[in-house]
C-alpha cells in the first residue's frame, strides 16, 4: 500500500501505463500486459491522465492525490486470466465509489521467468453522482450542500475515521486475506494446484529462517568497510552523472526547439484572433445587407400596390433572438436572478488551469524542478566524495596541491563535481526558459478565455440591468397597490367624519369645503345608504381598480385644496 502526495499523481500514472518519458521502457522490451481505468468524471473519461493532472493541480497541499496497491500476480495464470482476476478484485474493493486506473507489468524475474504484478491507483474522493468541474472536484467536502463543495474523501469501511497503527495493520491484514481467497479461487478455476498464503514461515510452523541482507563489513571484515563505502559512493556518482546526461542530452537544441514552438503558437493564436474578427465582421455585413434588402422589397411592394388599396405589413414569425428577448422581458426580478445564476460562467483561473497546453507546461516545470534537485544532490555527493578522499589521503593531497604530482583519482572526482555543476547550470537555464514560456502560455490562455466569454458576460450584464429595472418597477407597483388598497379605508373615514359633523367636516368646515363636488356627492350618497349598501360599495372599491384610482384622484384633490386654503398651516 502506498500514498501519493500533491504533484506525484500524474507522473506515477504515466509510469504505470508507460506514457510520456516512460514509453521508452516498452521499446527496451518491458511488457505492459493490460491497463484499464474506470469511475472517472465526465471531463476525464476519454483521457484518465487529465484526472491525475487535475489532482496534482487542485488537491490541497497536504492532501492525498492517490492511493496505490502493488500486488504480485501468479505467473501460472494466463494474461487474460490475470486481467480478469484484477477486474474482479477492483469490483470487490473499489466498486463504483472511487476513480481508479490499473496496469499489469511483466518484467523478468531473477530465475529467468516472468514476474507479473499490478499497480492499482485509485482516488480517495468518492463518486456521488454530482457533476463537478476539476477545480471544484478536489475542494473540501460540504456536508450541508454537497453540490457546492468537492467530492467526499474516504476509503474502505473506516472512511472518515481516525485509526491507530494497530487498527491500520488489522485493516491491511483483512485486505490481504480477501486477496488470498480471491486469488486462490481463480487458481482453482484455472485448474492449478498452486496456492498463495499470506502468512509467514513462523505463522505456518515452517522451520525456515527468512533471508536477510548482509552488510559488506560482515563478509569482508571491518577494515574493508570504508573502502567499499567509498567505491559505492563513486559508482553512485557515475551512475547519477550518466542518468543526468540521458535526461538532458542536448539542452541547447531543446531550448531552440521550445523557442520555435513558442513562435508557432503565437502565430496560431494571432491567426485565430484575426479569423474570429473577420467572421464577426462578415456576420455584421450580412445582417446589414439583409436589412437593406428587406427595406427595398417593402418599398417595391408599396410602389406596385394600387393607391386605393392600403398595404398591410405581413405578420412574420419572431426569430429566436426576438422571442428570447420577449421571454426575458416577461420574467419577474426573482426569475431573472435565477436565470443569471443559471448562466454564470466558471472562473477564468479554473479554465486557464484546465487548458491542455498549460497543464503540459506545468507538468514540464515540475519535472525540470525534480531534475534540478537530482543535479544538486549529485553535486553534493561528488563534492563529499572529494572531501572524503582528501581526508583519507592528506600526504597525497599536499603533493597534489603543491604540483609535485597529479592524482588521477582526485582529478577524476573533481572533474565529476565540475561536470555536475555545469549540468546544474544548464538545467537552471532550461528551467528559466520553460518557466517564462509557462507564464506566457498562461497569459495566452487567459486572453483566449476572456475573449471566448466576452459575449456571454455582456449578456449577463444586460440581464442584470434588466433585473434591476424590473425590481424598481415591482417596488413602484407594490407601492401603488398599497395606496389603492388604502382608498376604501380613507373614504370610509371621511364619510364617518362628515356624518358625525366632526371638526372641519361641517357645512362650513375647511375640509368639507376643500372637497370637490363629485367627492361631496359620493360621501353624501354613501351616508344616505343603509349599512348593507355601504359594505357593498366598499367591497366594489376594493375589487374595481379603475374606480379606486378615480376616487384616489378626488381624495388627493381634496387634500391639496385643503392645504392651499389653510395656507400651509396644517401638517
Amino acid at each position: 500500500m502506498k500514498v501519493g502526495k500533491k504533484g506525484k499523481a500524474a507522473p506515477h500514472a504515466a509510469y504505470i501505463v508507460r506514457e510520456g518519458q516512460y514509453a521508452k521502457r516498452l521499446e527496451r522490451g518491458e511488457k505492459l500486459e493490460a491497463t484499464e481505468a474506470g469511475n472517472m468524471p465526465a471531463w476525464a473519461k476519454a483521457q484518465p491522465q487529465q484526472f491525475w493532472r487535475a489532482a496534482d493541480v487542485f488537491e490541497r497541499v497536504n492532501g492525498t492525490t492517490y492511493r496505490e496497491m502493488e500486488i504480485a500476480l501468479p505467473r501460472e495464470l494466463e494474461p487474460a486470466q490475470r486481467a480478469e482476476l484484477v477486474r474482479e478484485f477492483v469490483c470487490q474493493e473499489i466498486g463504483e465509489h472511487h476513480a481508479y486506473q490499473w496496469a499489469i507489468h511483466t518484467p523478468n524475474a531473477a530465475d529467468g521467468g516472468d514476474q507479473p504484478h499490478v499497480h492499482l491507483m485509485f482516488s480517495e474522493r468518492q463518486c456521488d453522482g454530482i457533476e463537478r468541474d476539476p477545480d471544484q472536484y478536489f475542494k473540501r467536502y460540504n456536508a450541508k450542500a454537497p453540490e457546492k463543495g468537492g467530492a467526499r474523501k474516504g476509503y474502505g469501511p473506516s472512511a472518515g475515521k481516525t485509526l491507530t497503527a494497530a487498527e491500520r495493520a488489522a485493516e491491511l491484514k483483512a485486505l490481504r486475506e480477501r486477496w488470498q481467497v480471491l486469488c486462490n479461487e481463480h487458481l482453482e478455476i484455472a485448474g492449478h494446484g498452486q496456492r498463495i498464503d499470506m502468512r509467514s514461515y513462523a505463522e505456518r510452523g515452517i522451520k525456515l529462517a527468512p533471508e536477510r541482507k548482509q552488510l559488506p563489513s560482515e563478509w569482508r571484515g571491518q577494515g574493508k568497510a570504508k573502502v567499499i563505502e567509498l567505491r559505492a559512493a563513486r559508482r553512485d556518482a557515475f551512475k547519477a552523472h550518466r542518468e543526468l546526461a540521458n535526461v538532458v542530452p542536448n539542452v541547447k537544441a531543446e531550448i531552440i526547439s521550445l523557442e520555435a514552438e513558442r513562435q508557432k503558437r503565437e502565430q496560431a493564436v494571432e491567426q485565430q484572433a484575426k479569423a474570429v474578427l473577420a467572421q464577426k465582421q462578415a456576420q455584421r455585413t450580412q445582417r446589414t445587407e439583409a436589412e437593406k434588402a428587406a427595406v427595398e422589397a417593402k418599398r417595391t411592394v408599396q410602389a406596385l400596390a394600387p393607391a386605393s388599396t392600403p398595404v398591410y405589413p405581413s405578420v412574420a414569425r419572431l426569430d429566436p433572438a426576438e422571442a428570447e428577448i420577449q421571454r426575458l422581458s416577461r420574467m419577474t426580478s426573482a426569475e431573472l436572478a435565477e436565470e443569471i445564476r443559471r448562466r454564470q460562467l466558471p472562473s477564468v483561473d479554473s479554465l486557464v488551469e484546465q487548458d491542455r497546453m498549460v497543464m503540459e507546461s506545468t507538468a514540464k516545470c515540475r519535472e525540470l524542478h525534480k531534475q534540478q534537485e537530482a543535479a544538486k544532490a549529485f553535486v553534493r555527493k561528488a563534492e563529499q566524495a572529494v572531501d572524503v578522499w582528501r581526508e583519507q589521503h592528506p600526504l597525497k593531497v599536499k603533493m597534489h596541491d603543491a604540483g609535485v604530482f597529479r592524482s588521477a583519482e582526485l582529478l577524476q572526482l573533481e572533474q565529476q563535481a565540475e561536470q555536475g555543476q555545469q549540468t546544474l547550470k544548464t538545467l537552471q537555464a532550461h528551467s528559466q526558459a520553460v518557466s517564462e514560456k509557462d507564464q506566457q502560455l498562461r497569459r495566452q490562455a487567459r486572453s483566449r478565455v476572456i475573449v471566448a466569454q466576452s459575449d456571454h458576460r455582456e449578456e449577463l450584464e444586460t440581464l442584470e440591468q434588466l433585473r434591476q429595472n424590473k425590481a424598481r418597477q415591482e417596488l413602484a407597483a407594490a407601492a401603488a397597490n398599497r395606496e389603492l388598497e388604502a382608498v376604501p379605508k380613507h373614504f370610509r373615514s371621511m364619510a364617518a367624519s362628515r356624518e358625525a359633523k366632526a371638526f372641519e367636516w361641517s357645512d362650513r368646515g375647511g375640509k368639507w369645503l376643500a372637497a370637490p363636488e363629485a367627492l361631496k356627492q359620493l360621501i353624501d350618497s354613501y351616508n344616505a345608504s343603509p349599512k348593507e349598501v355601504r359594505v357593498a360599495v366598499l367591497a366594489r372599491l376594493i375589487t374595481d381598480k379603475a374606480r379606486s384610482q378615480q376616487l384616489r384622484k378626488l381624495l388627493d384633490t381634496q387634500k391639496a385644496n385643503y392645504r392651499e386654503n389653510d395656507k400651509g398651516m396644517s401638517r
